[in-house]
């Protein structure tokens, strides 16, 4: 007969304050303790202020050349060198989410789909091309993720990021059955979303995505609501007599100042919350005026 023996996991040097008990709850998808010690100083990295992207350098408080050998980094490299499914680790923190009073979602959010670059040199990084980056306002050899979150008048939080592959990566490129656009990685996480527990009222996006007619048929054909922003110039699907683009459907409804704001309808004022759902100013802001026509 033979007993199997199961050894006792040995303890890991705690993170600072609160912060530990929210990373216990993760202990069970971790093997070992290297993984469960740089678990929690990732979590530490990404809390702390840097004043750069938090590559492994930063996270760890390391210079971004020099300090690659450096032991905080070297701990951090479980990322990429140890057998641990980031699916699972997500999967749990969404749990959690839902879970917590505090930041459980209700069918009244938003789902916000984006995208993310950062530059990155040379070639041999997974997914890197020359693409388009928002945030730099130019073509450049990065990495784009696709992203989710969910977000009310109260709080917002990530939900899924997958990484866009250029079509360059693959052998027959954009034909290949393996290559996804980022619309389509950005359907297939609205969907993701949905399975995962999180309702939502619509999706939105920048007209980066707006601009699709395949995204937003893919959406419509999932039973997905959508508000999308679209370029100036673009018009909308509607009967013949009606059709226009937004800045037209915008002039129709009468305006003669917040005083006077056309007819029943036309008009309503709305306040925009700031991200921690109070006036910046602590008193309460003058509303701007949303258009009752849903295609302004």
């Amino acid at each position: 007969m033979v007993t199997a023996m199961v050894t006792a996991r040995r303890p890991c040097p705690p993170a600072p304050g609160p912060l530990e008990g929210y990373a216990t709850r993760f202990d069970d998808l971790f093997s070992s303790l290297a993984q469960r010690r740089g678990f929690r100083e990732y979590l530490a990295g990404l809390l702390l202020p840097r004043d750069r992207n938090k590559t492994l350098t930063c996270l760890a408080g390391a210079e971004p050349i020099a300090g690659t050998q450096h032991s905080g980094v070297q701990r951090l490299q479980f990322f990429s060198e140890s057998p641990w499914a980031p699916e699972r680790v997500n999967a749990r923190r969404l749990e959690l989410l839902r879970a917590d009073p505090a930041t459980v979602p209700h069918a009244d959010g938003v789902l916000v789909i984006d995208d993310s670059g950062d530059r990155k040199d040379g070639k041999a990084t997974a997914h890197v091309g020359r693409q388009w980056l928002g945030r730099y306002g130019k073509t450049d050899n990065a990495v784009v993720t696709v992203t989710t979150l969910w977000a009310d008048e109260r709080l917002y939080y990530p939900l899924h990021a997958v990484p866009y592959t250029p079509a360059h990566h693959f052998e027959r490129g954009r034909s290949d059955p393996a290559f996804r656009t980022k619309w389509r990685i950005a359907a297939e996480l609205a969907g993701r979303a949905r399975a995962a527990g999180f309702p939502f009222r619509a999706a939105v996006a920048d007209g980066a995505y707006g601009d699709l007619d395949d995204f937003r048929c893919e959406l419509h054909a999932a039973g997905v609501p959508f508000v999308m922003a679209v370029k100036r110039r673009r018009g909308i699907w509607a009967y013949g007599d009606q059709a226009r683009t937004p800045v037209d459907a915008a002039r129709e409804p009468a305006w003669d100042g917040p005083g006077e704001p056309g007819e029943p309808g036309d008009w309503t004022p709305w306040c925009a919350p700031s991200a921690t759902g109070t006036p910046p100013s602590g008193g309460p802001p003058t509303p701007p005026w949303v258009s009752g026509d849903r295609t302004a």
